[in-house]
Parts: structure tokens; sequence; C-alpha cells
């Protein structure tokens, strides 16, 4: 049976049964073993927040998934504060620098060529110190006082190297080439200390590798600035809703996380992974954490820390970065195929939203973890072409698909429409009222 277009198709078994078990063990010890705890944290602080997934992959920029702030101006049931996983913060793709339209890569080139212009202007008000700091991303910065541009900031996450904001705009959003209904965006800023910083460095390396991507479904940061009262970087992006770890994380509170909700979360990705591999860019760490959706239900790809850019005729890799739960096997043994892996780390994460928890996560010794996924729990509640999927995302690395092959399988067909995640994300929201009101009783009773 082969399903697919002429120009994409896949073979698949004349009779697919269940994902198969595990195999036999990967006895690879070379690999650090991440942790990765996840608990449901509503915190109180006037409203709810969203649930706290945290692990250790070292990623740069913290890619944690925005909540809309209570603020005056939306008009949409608004919260605080969200905690959430660390990991690279990357965002939209409205105008990279605020300074015109991007309708091919020599347009950005040119931008990037005035932006280091104006940023040589403003390095050079800079105290010295903080000039060698901040230069590895001297030629993306933009020489304004973001503090005459964002207003009103109000901490909706914190992470490693410092908190994220949500800021109202002061000046229209077209300013920004932002949609004419945008009012707020979110703020990431990061200390400057006299030592150079390796998060600065990792960050200009993002920039350079993102240059000329733009996607609906890939997440980027927009703009860099320096605030000199605090002595801080600046980075806009984005405001996004919350990332697709914290809606398994609700599933445990009542929410319903259907399978043609699942496929629609995938066609996302799928697309994104799609385009990335045309330009040659393997993200190497897909995952829960680092699928955003933004409140429109459209889901984004962030955190490009462990990204990497190969060659059609080179496309090989050595070493194994990401999350080892959403991790290809192969990238565990030696060198491997940097576009494949993404395909088999999409199928974990799918395996995740389907059982509210990541392959293997009750496995303690990495060695012990296989070359297959665990079967699901319950297989019978999920579809053939849902297990289809799975079969496929899993192949060995050589007749593995590509996404774009991927993209016509019964169970991305199958997906729901964008209406049903908006709905989806509204339930979120109510189900973290009642979790909040839920836990402020029993604060009052004790």
């Amino acid at each position: 049976m082969v399903l697919g277009s002429d120009s994409a198709s896949i073979a698949l078994d004349s009779d697919p049964a269940w994902p198969e078990p595990p195999l036999t063990p990967d006895l690879d010890t070379t690999p650090r073993q991440p942790t990765r705890f996840r608990a449901t944290s509503l915190r109180v602080q006037g409203s709810p927040h969203s649930s706290h997934f945290s692990s250790d992959t070292g990623s740069t920029t913290e890619s944690v998934p925005l909540v809309t702030p209570k603020l005056p101006a939306p008009p949409s049931p608004l919260r605080d504060k969200s905690f959430a996983p660390e990991a690279a913060f990357l965002t939209s793709t409205t105008d990279t620098f605020g300074v015109g339209g991007r309708d091919s890569d020599s347009d950005e080139g040119f931008m990037l060529s005035l932006q280091k212009a104006h940023s040589q202007s403003q390095l050079q008000r800079l105290p010295g110190w903080m000039t060698d700091t901040i230069s590895p991303l001297s030629e993306f910065m933009i020489d304004v006082d973001p503090q005459e541009y964002f207003a009103d900031l109000q901490e909706i996450a914190e992470g490693e190297s410092g908190s994220v904001y949500a800021a109202r705009l002061v000046c229209p959003p077209e300013t920004f080439s932002l949609p004419p209904e945008t009012t707020h965006v979110a703020i990431k800023a990061i200390a400057i200390h006299s030592a150079v910083s390796p998060k600065l460095q990792d960050l200009s390396h993002e920039m350079e590798l993102m240059c000329g991507v733009h996607h609906d479904h890939v997440l980027r940061m927009d703009a860099f600035y320096v605030n000199s009262v605090d002595d801080s970087v600046w980075i806009r992006m984005e405001l996004m809703e919350r990332s697709l770890a914290d809606v398994v994380g609700l599933v445990g509170e009542g929410l319903s996380l259907q399978e043609r909700m699942i496929a629609r979360f995938a066609s996302d990705v799928l697309l994104a992974l799609e385009y990335l591999q045309k330009h040659h860019i393997a993200h190497r760490d897909v995952r829960s954490d680092n699928l955003l959706l933004n409140a429109s239900g459209i889901v984004k790809v962030a955190d490009f820390s462990n990204a990497v850019r190969v060659t059609r005729n080179s496309p090989m890799c050595v070493g194994a970065v990401g999350v080892i739960y959403w991790q290809a096997p192969e990238m565990r043994v030696g060198a491997y195929n940097a576009l494949k892996v993404d395909v088999w780390s999409l199928g974990a994460t799918v395996w995740e939203l389907a059982q509210t928890e990541p392959p293997f996560a009750d496995v303690q010794d990495p060695r012990e973890i296989g070359v297959q996924w665990p079967p699901l729990r319950q297989p019978e509640l999920y579809s053939r072409g849902f297990h289809e999927f799975l079969k496929l995302c899993s192949r060995p690395y050589a007749s593995r698909p590509n996404a774009n092959e991927l993209v016509n399988t019964p169970f991305i067909r199958n997906a729901c429409g964008r209406a049903v995640n908006v709905q989806l994300l509204s339930q979120c929201r109510a189900i973290e009222e009642h979790v909040l009101q839920r836990e402020n009783e029993i604060g009052g009773e004790s």
C-alpha cells in the first residue's frame, strides 16, 4: 500500500499492526542523561499560571510558552504569569528588525547591513566593557532606546538567563511591521555582565543560522535592543499562548486532547520541518516544550539552540543533543543524518500527546531506552492512521520518511480545523481558573 502524491509517497505494510514493542535496548552510555520533571504548578498571584516543565538541556535562550498578561488593553481572558521549561527563546515571523518588509533573502541582507551601521553608532555610546560583552550581537542590535517603544512590562516567565515580560506597544504596531491588532509583545531581558557571555555568543549563532528563514510555523527572534539603564539586552518576540507541554499538563485536570487535535499540531510541525529541510536546517530538539501555540491555535517551532545547518551532500553529524526521551536512537551511537532526526522526535511528541508523558519517562537508566517506543497503554483508542504515523516516524533512519512525505498520511489528513484548537485554548484557561479557585479554597481552609 502506498500513500501520498506523485512527488512524495510512502510504502506502508499491507496489514499494519499496532506499534511494535521495544526492541533490544540501546546500551550506549555516552550521552548525557537529562532529567525532565513534570508537574502542574498553578501559582497564586492574581490569576493562574500555566504548568511548569523543566529540563536540563542547557539551551541558551529559554524558549518559554507565553500567556497574554492581565493588562487593560487586550479584550480576551488574561493571566499574570507563566512558568515554563528552560529552552531557547525564539519568536514569530513578523518583520525581523522592525525596519520594513522582507520579501527575499537579499532584502534581509540589506536590512542587516543597515542595522549593523545603526548598531555601531549605538555601541560607540556605551561603556567599553559593555561594548566588548555584546559585540557578538552588535550587527543585530537596533539603535533605539527600547523603553521608548515598550511600556507596562509585566513578568510572565522566568528562566536561567533572565525574565520574560509582556510589554505594551507604545508606538503603532506598523512601526515593527506587526499586524494592526497587535497591542502587546514579549520582551526577554538578559543581564549584561562584565565578562563575555556564552549565551550572547550563542544568540549570535542562532541569528546567523536563522537569517533568511521565514515561515508561519517557525518562531524566531524579532529584534535586539540594549537597555543601558539596567545594563541588559532586550529581545523582542511574539507573545505566545502556551507550549504543547503545558497543554499535556492539563489533561490530568480534565482537559480532553483528541486525536484530531494532535493531528493538527503535528501537521503544523511537519510544515515547519519541511521548510527547514529545504534550507538544510535540522532542529535536533523537537519536543512539546519547544512547540508553542499562539492565540490563533497555530503551532510554531521554537528553540534553535541545538539546530545545525548541513548540506544536501553532507548531512551527517555527530554528538547527541536535545532530551533523550525525544531523541532519535541513532544520535546515541555515532554519526547520523541530521535531517532525519526531527521526524523521530515529532513521532515521540505525538506519542507523548496521546500518553501524557514522553516515551521512556519511567526509565531511570538511559542504557535501557530502546530503539522503538513502548506500546500505547490503550491502543484501541486510536485510529489505524495514528498507529501508521507512529510506525513511519520510528523507522530506522535509512527508511524513515521526510516531513513532506508525512503530510499526506491519513492521520494528518484527518486533522481538526484551526477553530477547534482555539476552543481548546479556551478550555485550558477555564481549567486553570478552576484549579486556581480550588487551591484558593484549600488554602483558605488551612
